[in-house]
């Protein structure tokens, strides 16, 4: 599988519990923290719910 690197650009501060559980379990811990997924159904489904907290980048 293709991976990803994926970066919060924006605050999950005052945004709905589901989208901060979101980026916790896709190991996101601050701002501008990046990780490295596979490119899962799973994972781009939750790159999805967030993605106007998040950049996401071919790894």
């Amino acid at each position: 599988m293709a991976k990803v690197i994926i970066k919060q650009i924006k605050s999950g501060i005052d945004r709905p519990a589901v989208q901060k559980r979101t980026l916790k379990a896709l190991g996101l811990r601050r701002l501008n923290h990046s990780v490295e997924k596979e490119a899962t159904p799973q994972i781009m489904g939750m790159i999805r719910a967030v993605s106007h907290l998040v950049s996401v980048a071919k790894a």
